[in-house]
């Protein structure tokens, strides 16, 4: 990797001064460490009026309306009905205008929790409409060369016989109406907001947030208070880096004896091609080059789904060190590889998204039980990244954490801890899938690409997933950056429209919107460290890791500033990740704001 030494951040095509006198450095790095000390950002209080809440009360709420969130719903009805006990009342809360309306992924999913979940998906038309049929494996070893990796050298997870391609989010969809058809409550458009306890300390429910707030935090005139929602148990689903979830970990001290979680940043495209040029049925996937250019890791997908529609995409490991990287710009440069450029020209942009997804692997994994609720799916970290696939895990996560409630309720049980829940997870296929796969992250991040990748391939298919030691990784992604001034800074394409776009265009495409006038979602603990310490140290690295725009520095005759266009976030949850300074929180806005993904 070229190596700039004394070279300065630039800001909008400012260089900035990041010359300063050693007391006032050694004050800000002091304050830097201080702050990457305490990797949960405190939330501002804000004193609110009192508001009369009407309460509803359930036998199990579920925050979030994914794949795992509407698994354990459908799984919880399925017994309640098996048991003739149908007045069991499950209600499933999501932020999005509508199921499926925030998810996004790839996405290739093996079917094996859904046949366990809805054996007859077949007839009940599950969206599963393409099998993969053939793997194809890149190395891209520079702009233009590329080595396709031999189907004998592909790690054995990776191989996809007996997988669908599949749109995620009319997965979701799909799964949303079985869940309505065994009578799940659905409430689409609801913000999970707070969490409510009983006096014990256990978890009692939720609250739902406030519609109608300025962003002064006074009541508009089409204010309606949120409901808190009651139950004897809650299941926490929120997706990866969950603003609850990380509450509730923080909370019970649900990862103190687990490695720190890894996350990445995933960024995807939809694009209808060209018919010549269409596949349907292929799965590709690829390594190298432009990450490597800026020694970071992750991977690329290009999936040929129905329809001459193609899912393209590009995974980047928030373990990355470069804080001029920009995994947006990433995604952009990669395009005009032969290998994908070959396939994409001539056709057309459909849709644009980006998610953090959470890749640490068993090692990672959080308890993910306290006492009136558990943590389930990508929330709890199920995600096996040596397979690029989590929508199995996560499904099965609820399965198994519904089968645990419900037993707990029919023994007249409430607000206390499913120990079940674990037990069950320690003698499902899930932890023999999470434990074979315990040391993808870990390795591909301490070995590279090159050493990781021959690992891997060594423990899947000589080893058969049975290494006979566990490699951990125990720094956290916000902690990995270099100091800016020592950075190598890439060149970044100008958008030409046609293969290469800007991110306000490319946000257009997710169909995000917020509604105005609200209290920003993005919370500073210390609105003055973006400028006196993470642009000196780090350039600001927020206003690249950001894949909508959402984050500036803006020089203007009084110095730099800070801007956050919240009305642009995605919900990815990069920022709350990767700051430097875990100075950023993000929480739910209004619900029903966030993108609208189509066909994700």
């Amino acid at each position: 990797m070229q190596e700039q030494d004394n070279q300065k951040p630039v800001i909008d095509g400012d260089t900035v001064n990041t010359d300063t006198t050693v007391a006032t450095e050694t004050a800000n790095l002091n304050k830097a460490e201080q702050t990457e000390a305490a990797p949960v950002a405190v939330e501002p209080v804000v004193a609110e009026p009192e508001v009369e809440r009407e309460s509803m009360e359930f036998d199990v709420i579920i925050v979030g309306g994914g794949p795992a969130g509407l698994s354990t719903a459908i799984r919880l009805r399925q017994l309640a009905i098996e048991a003739g006990n149908d007045e069991f009342m499950v209600c499933v809360v999501e932020k999005g205008s509508e199921f499926g309306a925030h998810t996004l992924s790839g996405a290739v999913i093996e079917p094996r929790a859904l046949n366990e979940l809805i054996p007859d998906w077949k007839e009940k038309g599950a969206p599963l409409n393409v099998p993969a049929t053939e793997d194809r494996f890149y190395y891209l070893n520079s702009a233009t060369r590329s080595t396709k990796v031999p189907d004998a050298l592909i790690p054995a997870p990776m191989h996809n016989n007996g997988n669908y391609i599949v749109s995620l989010g009319n997965v979701v969809r799909w799964l949303a109406v079985q869940a309505e058809e065994l009578e799940v409550m659905m409430f689409p458009g609801f913000a999970a907001d707070d969490i409510l306890y009983n006096d014990d300390g256990s978890v009692r429910g939720i609250l739902t947030g406030d519609l109608g707030v300025a962003a002064n935090g006074e009541a508009k005139p089409s204010f309606e208070p949120g409901y808190e929602l009651l139950a004897k148990y809650t299941v926490f689903a929120e997706g990866s880096r969950g603003h609850l979830g990380k509450r509730l970990i923080s909370r019970f001290s649900l990862d103190k004896d687990s490695d720190p979680q890894h996350y990445g940043i995933g960024l995807k495209e939809l694009w209808e091609v060209t018919p010549e040029k269409h596949e349907q049925g292929v799965v590709m996937h690829g390594l190298g080059w432009p990450l490597t250019e800026t020694g970071s890791t992750g991977g690329w997908w290009l999936y040929f789904d129905e329809n001459n529609q193609v899912s393209f995409g590009l995974v980047a490991d928030l373990s990355y060190h470069n804080p001029y990287m920009s995994p947006f710009d990433e995604l952009q440069r990669l395009k005009t590889h032969p290998v994908i450029k070959n396939v994409l020209e001539g056709g057309k942009r459909i849709s644009y998204g980006a998610r953090a997804l959470t890749k640490g692997g068993l090692n990672s994994l959080p308890k993910f039980t306290f006492p009136g609720g558990v943590l389930v799916g990508d929330d709890a970290g199920f995600l096996n990244p040596a397979k690029i696939k989590g929508t199995h895990t996560s499904m099965k996560s609820g399965m198994l954490a519904a089968e645990a409630i419900f037993e707990a309720t029919q023994a007249g049980r409430q607000h206390d801890e499913v120990v079940a829940y674990s037990t069950m997870y320690k003698e499902s296929w899930l932890y023999q899938d999470n434990y074979e796969s315990r040391n993808f992250s870990p390795a591909m991040h301490r070995m590279g690409q090159f050493m990781g990748g021959a690992f891997i391939f060594l423990e899947h298919n000589i080893l058969k997933g049975k290494m006979p030691f566990t490699i951990h990784d125990n720094l956290p992604d916000y902690d990995q950056l270099e100091r800016a001034n020592h950075a190598y800074k890439p060149t970044y394409l100008k958008p030409d429209g046609k293969l290469v776009f800007d991110k306000l265009s490319s946000v257009f495409i997710s169909n995000t919107n917020h509604a105005e006038d609200q209290p920003t979602h993005l919370k500073l603990t210390d609105p003055t460290v973006p400028i006196s310490i993470n642009l000196p140290l780090y350039a600001e690295p927020a206003r690249l890791y950001c894949p909508a725009g959402v984050y500036e520095v803006v020089k203007d005759a009084e110095g730099a500033k800070f801007v956050i266009n919240a009305q642009n976030c995605v919900h990815c949850k990069t920022c709350d990740i990767k700051d430097p300074s875990q100075n950023i929180t993000w929480v739910t806005p209004e619900g029903g704001g966030g993108p609208n993904y189509p066909n994700m």
